[in-house]
């Protein structure tokens, strides 16, 4: 190639050389309310809104019921899938009862 020719436009969809790729946008999740909540914001606000031991009752697991804290519950929720949509759909329960409490 000489000096006076152009490299061949880049294919569409693809970036040039010189050009980073553009981000890939997140999705929005207006209407989901677990969208950016960490497991560890549920657990302490389920621990603060029930306490344990009504959490424990609530949800029959020993991290919940035997010398509770949050880090035990995070360690034994990450690894077990069941046990953490429990969690999620408790955690889901509890901002429809706040909002009904607020609202009434």
């Amino acid at each position: 190639m000489s000096i006076s020719e152009t490299p061949p436009p880049a294919t569409p969809g693809t970036p040039a050389p010189d050009e980073a790729p553009a981000p890939v946008a997140k999705p929005v999740q207006p209407r989901n309310p677990l969208h950016g909540v960490t497991l560890e914001a549920m657990v302490v606000a389920l621990a603060d809104y029930f306490g344990w031991d009504e959490l424990g009752q609530r949800i029959p697991i020993r991290c919940f019921q035997s010398d509770p804290s949050v880090g035990s519950s995070l360690k034994f929720l990450r690894k077990t899938p069941w046990a953490r949509e429990k969690v999620e759909s408790l955690y889901l329960f509890m901002l429809r009862d706040q909002k009904r409490n607020n609202e009434g």
